[in-house]
């Protein structure tokens, strides 16, 4: 996830006056879904819903691009019988949000979402591959993805060169632990307490990263 790309049109940076921001109006999930059925929000507008304001997403990189066919493949090699992963798709995590993380590990197959949005409880795992987005993904996301109880987050920060693994979420204070890993190291992956093998940090990061 990340913020913040230009069209044809860049409008000036955003000012909220203290007047305003009493009166500012935000989106529930349900009318950001009626406003992409009725095509009001197109593909084209490439904006995801966080905390009830449409979020323009960011472009993605070369290593970016890398991190995430990388991130597919280590996870398609380890995600057992009954779960899933999805890339770049849309899950609901609260009324008010509805991002759409780099990867996920979802309960399931994929014919169990054709009638349904994927929600907090349906997740075993989300992934944000982070470079211009690090500080984002670190404050606004990961308390996202803890109050809607997603068990744990990844971060695959390509400034630093290392992943960002976060647990034990809390709905109010976000996740309490945070443990980084670094090439040479892997990475339990468990799903409904159960271990279910390890991703090894340089399946994870393209070569020469960090940024």
């Amino acid at each position: 996830m990340a913020l913040a790309r230009s069209n044809a049109f860049t409008p000036s940076p955003l000012t909220i006056s203290p007047h305003l921001a009493p009166r500012l109006s935000r989106l529930s999930v349900a009318q950001y879904d009626r406003m992409i059925e009725n095509g009001t929000i197109g593909e084209s507008d490439d904006v995801e819903l966080i905390d009830g304001f449409l979020i323009v997403k960011t472009g993605r990189g070369r290593p970016h691009v890398q991190a995430g066919r990388m991130g597919l493949a280590a996870l398609l090699r380890i995600v057992p019988q009954g779960w899933h992963v999805a890339k770049a798709d849309p899950i609901v995590a609260s009324d008010w949000s509805k991002p759409e993380p780099d990867l996920a590990i979802v309960r399931g197959g994929i014919a169990d979402y054709a009638e349904r949005d994927v929600t907090g409880r349906d997740l075993g795992l989300v992934v944000e591959i982070a470079d211009s987005s690090l500080a984002v993904d670190r404050d606004v996301m990961g308390r996202l993805y803890a109050s809607g109880g997603i068990p744990v987050y990844w971060i695959v920060n390509l400034v630093d060169g290392l992943v960002e693994v976060y647990s034990d979420p809390d709905a109010g204070s976000g996740y309490r632990s945070r443990i980084d890993h670094r090439r040479g190291d892997s990475i339990p992956i468990t799903l409904d307490g159960r271990d279910v093998g390890r991703a090894a940090v340089d399946d994870l990061l393209p070569a020469g990263e960090s940024l």
